[in-house]
């Protein structure tokens, strides 16, 4: 017999969604109505904004350089997905399917990695990046976030092609294909969910990332979006509208890209956490 929820039960969950739709949604709405409001200087706390225009955005890409930055974090994020989903699918292959010496220690070191605060990581990196004259450089620093981005994408991926079973490969090897063509045609259709899931992440590490990138760019027409906010900030003083608007331009991008790939993230996510 199935029962009914109480009166109280019926309100209050509505109720609970709507508060935290509102909590968690309130700070968008600001971004983007200071981003819209010509006099976003002077609006101080009113929820509402003193009137509607994109005077702030035009000021971001005309006085700002904001284009560049956009162009050069989509750069560095692209490359970043493509070079960190191979990478990872390749390792998580390796470790989930064949038994070689130190695989457990292997592992463990991913883990161990994926535990260091990137703050400690800064000065090892920029001495090694020095060291390869790869400063001020997009290719650097797309190098670097693939490693930051390598030890969640090894050890998800590794999960979930650990789910995939043998007998499905062997088949395919028992039909005449040869390990790239099973690899291509068999293995890689299965795990595209667990490829979408990492990619996600890979590309909201580079694109969001600001100590790297601002440590490692000597030239202002190197910089990424994230740190072409910055350069909104005063010593005294903040221009809220053309922070608001370029904060707005950088969330925008990101945000079409999560919709558009939920569903498999959030199966990429699941199966990867089945077995390993």
């Amino acid at each position: 017999m199935t029962r009914r929820a109480s009166p109280a039960a019926r309100v209050g969950l509505p109720l609970a969604v709507t508060a935290l739709l509102v909590f968690t949604l309130f700070p968008v709405y600001w971004m983007v109505s200071t981003a819209l409001d010509p006099r976003a200087a002077t609006r101080g706390s009113d929820p509402l904004p003193g009137g509607l225009g994109f005077q702030h955005f035009a000021f971001v890409f005309e006085k700002g350089n904001f284009g560049t930055y956009l162009l050069n974090s989509m750069v560095v994020g692209l490359g970043t997905v493509l070079a960190s989903a191979v990478l990872a699918l390749l390792a998580a292959v390796a470790v989930a399917r064949f038994r070689f010496r130190f695989r457990t220690s292997v592992l463990v070191m991913i883990l161990i990695v994926q535990m260091v605060p990137l703050e400690a990581l800064v000065i090892p990196l920029f001495l090694q990046m020095r060291d390869y004259e790869l400063l001020n450089s997009l290719l650097g620093l797309t190098i670097v976030y693939v490693a930051l981005s390598l030890p969640f994408a090894i050890w998800t991926l590794r999960g979930f092609v650990a789910t995939v079973p043998r007998e499905v490969e062997e088949a395919a090897y028992l039909d005449g294909c040869s390990w790239p063509r099973m690899f291509r045609s068999v293995l890689l259709p299965l795990v595209a969910p667990g490829l979408v899931a990492t990619g996600v992440f890979a590309f909201i590490t580079a694109w969001n990332e600001f100590v790297f990138a601002y440590t490692f760019m000597k030239s202002g027409e190197k910089y990424t979006a994230a740190v072409g906010i910055f350069q909104f900030f005063g010593e005294n003083s903040t221009a809220w509208g053309p922070v608001m608007a370029s904060s707005t331009l950088v969330t925008a991008p990101v945000l079409v890209f999560f919709v558009l790939v939920q569903h498999r993230l959030a199966s990429g996510l699941a199966a990867g956490a089945v077995k390993g």
